[in-house]
């Protein structure tokens, strides 16, 4: 295990440092975007912990070449919501919240119509939910 997670930081590290095939992020909401893009904002409205949390699930995505490569890391879950939330993607950062995502249209799809995540390369960012309430 330990080994695995060695490699994916070492392709995150790479695909970082020369801005290859990384997956691009868009904002559905132009103020969470200001957010992320402000340090003091960002912690003063998700407090310090989740902050960090939100820049560095940023910054995974940024270096990831698809969006499996987050299904992959140590630590996150990232999986497909259901039901009313369908073709939603979360991903953790502190109990209960989640960065939530879909994927760009077309959504790519395996011949079973699942979600086909070596294909997704670029998402939306929605924000930051409990979607546990």
């Amino acid at each position: 295990m330990l080994l695995i997670y060695l490699i994916i930081v070492l392709t995150l590290s790479i695909n970082k440092t020369q801005k290859w095939y990384t997956v691009d992020i868009e904002f559905a909401d132009p103020k969470f975007a200001k957010e992320v893009n402000d340090a003091k904002l960002l912690q003063r409205r998700h407090g310090e912990r989740r902050a960090k949390l939100i820049r560095r699930r940023l910054d995974e995505l940024r270096a990831a070449q698809t969006l499996e490569i987050m299904r992959t890391l140590p630590g996150p879950r990232c999986h497909e919501l259901l039901e009313n939330r369908a073709k939603q993607l979360s991903i953790d950062l502190d109990h209960p919240y989640r960065l939530i995502c879909i994927p760009v249209e077309p959504i790519p799809t395996k011949p079973d119509g699942g979600l086909d995540w070596l294909r997704v390369t670029a998402i939306i960012i929605l924000g930051v939910e409990d979607t546990h309430p």
